[in-house]
């Protein structure tokens, strides 16, 4: 059945594959020249003139070589000059590029195993984001005083438009980051994880240095500028910091305050101890509404609760909390620590973060508040297309991945009908694959194995089809007909029903199956639990 599903989706891939471009399967694909080696270290040292929007410095890649080989690809965008490129400090390399791609040709075949660093200097006007975060690029703003505030979001588009990588979620540096970033007096730059110090430079510029430890997506590494004040804090050993624009301190030290600690305090009773430890908890003020930049989350949500001050589940249960502080911190764990290896899988990142806010809800307000938000999501979802994207081509799947994502793993909790079950496997999910790259098929296994069920017919009817299993019930003389309809051929879920005040779990297939009930008992007397399972319901009499 499960390899069934795969199939018939996988074929559906195939025939959408003339709409993709070489462009696109160079940075989506991976070909030998990616595979060969393994990123262990980015080492950026840049200076950015805010006037001009320009971008200059260098990126040092320290890499390990998985396959002898002498041609390695990496990936910048090609409106960004390279300067010089240079191999273990001292060979220079030739290069050539296709697009945004860069086939980087070595004097002679590296060897497997060996340890190599490659210096990349690069200048250029980096690519402005027309509409941040939904489209990748830097946003150039000022704040209230005229003073430059900057920032960068690059999800999708990639990261390669900014410093040279290997622009696929498949390899995080191993040895983590380090981001230094010179820019003018005054103002100050914050990036991932710790703040090492800031030195003054010629021209009137102060670089500020940033250390990771961890590994990280390339979309997660960042720079953010700006006239900030620091805002520090400490919950239950876990440092929290806060970079404000200057004009917003005394407001940010109230707003954070009142969401962060309840939040962390439910995301690690629920999800396990924050991944990120040792980089700390960053919240940055930015010119744009937000992105999961790892321990330095982009926060542009004004200082408002809910979504810009409104409620997008329309219920009135979002506006308890700030939308952008709980979802994007809910990213740390999915998405930062549990990644997916091809875009084509991002709902194992929104899907499961979605969610995050609905946990959020019932931590703080309760099961019935949490049932209500989550509900409430399911006006905003399309059914356009499958949550599932094209591989390989740098394809993300439809942006029902946030809500019908979330839907479906309320949906799977009450599939399996015992709380303490679900929040074990969603702890143990969380736990087991901390810091790890995986794809679709390793979270149904990991659901299926742990809840004891087989949940492979639900994940790939909603994840792969634009479909939403619709229970049709018909009543005849003496009985209640009851099966699936508008479902892929072999779903199967069972689902919970009330009639006349008892509530019973009955088990429909697409197979019309019977149910003995009262002759009185008619259509109107039944209820079928939609709150609980997202799901149509279609009575026929």
């Amino acid at each position: 059945m499960y390899h069934y599903s795969i199939a018939l989706f996988f074929c559906a891939l195939i025939s959408y594959a003339q709409t993709f471009t070489k462009k696109d399967s160079l940075q989506g694909g991976l070909r030998e020249e990616r595979t060969c080696f393994d990123v262990l270290r980015y080492d950026l040292d840049l200076t950015l003139n805010p006037q001009e929007r320009f971008l200059s410095g260098s990126t040092t890649i320290s890499f390990k070589l998985d396959d002898d080989s002498q041609v390695i690809q990496l990936d910048l965008f090609d409106n960004m000059a390279i300067d010089n490129m240079v191999l273990d400090a001292k060979t220079k390399v030739t290069f050539t590029r296709e697009y945004n791609a860069i086939f980087i040709k070595f004097a002679k075949k590296l060897q497997k195993g060996s340890l190599h660093q490659l210096k990349i200097d690069y200048s250029g006007n980096p690519h402005v984001a027309k509409n941040a975060p939904w489209d990748g690029g830097f946003v150039f703003s000022s704040d209230t005083s005229g003073k430059p505030w900057i920032g960068v979001a690059v999800q999708g588009t990639g990261a390669s438009l900014w410093y040279p990588c290997k622009d696929t979620q498949t390899d995080e540096p191993d040895n983590g980051a380090s981001i230094k970033v010179a820019v003018p007096d005054g103002l100050m730059n914050v990036s991932n994880g710790r703040f090492l110090g800031s030195t003054k430079v010629k021209n009137g510029y102060t670089r500020w240095d940033w250390e990771v430890k961890n590994p990280i997506n390339n979309y997660d590494i960042t720079l953010n500028v700006g006239d900030y004040v620091h805002i520090h804090d400490n919950h239950k050993g876990l440092d929290l910091d806060y970079y404000v624009l200057r004009e917003n301190e005394a407001k940010a030290k109230m707003h954070f305050d009142n969401d962060v600690k309840p939040m962390m305090d439910c995301f690690q009773s629920k999800f396990g101890i924050y991944p990120f430890f040792e980089d700390g908890y960053k919240l940055v003020e930015t010119p744009y509404l937000g992105m999961e930049h790892q321990s330095a989350v982009a926060y542009g949500n004004k200082y408002k609760k809910g979504y810009m001050g409104y409620d997008l589940s329309g219920t009135g249960a979002g506006m308890f909390f700030d939308y952008i502080t709980i979802h994007e911190t809910g990213h740390e764990w999915f998405g930062n620590s549990i990644t997916s290896k091809d875009i084509a899988d991002m709902w194992i990142h929104e899907g499961f973060t979605t969610y995050t806010e609905t946990v959020f809800i019932e931590c703080t307000k309760g099961y019935d508040e949490a049932l209500k938000y989550v509900n409430g999501q399911a006006k905003s979802v399309r059914n356009d297309r499958p949550i599932i994207g094209k591989f390989g081509v740098n394809h993300e799947g439809s942006g029902d991945m946030y809500y019908k994502g979330a839907l479906m793993l309320n949906t799977i909790r009450h599939i399996l009908n015992d709380d303490v079950k679900w929040w074990k496997l969603l702890r143990d999910y969380s736990e087991t694959y901390k810091k790890q790259i995986i794809d679709t098929k390793t979270v149904i296994d990991f659901f299926n194995k742990e809840s004891g069920l087989d949940l492979t017919p639900v994940f790939m009817q909603y994840l792969t089809t634009t479909k939403i299993p619709r229970l049709v019930l018909h009543k005849n003389s003496a009985n209640l007909e009851y099966s699936w309809e508008n479902t892929l051929p072999e779903f199967s879920m069972p689902i919970d029903i009330t009639i006349q005040g008892k509530t019973m779990r009955i088990y429909p297939t697409t197979a019309i199956k019977e149910l003995a009930v009262d002759n009185g008992v008619t259509l109107q007397d039944i209820d079928v639990a939609t709150k609980r399972f997202y799901i149509k319901v279609s009575k026929k009499e």
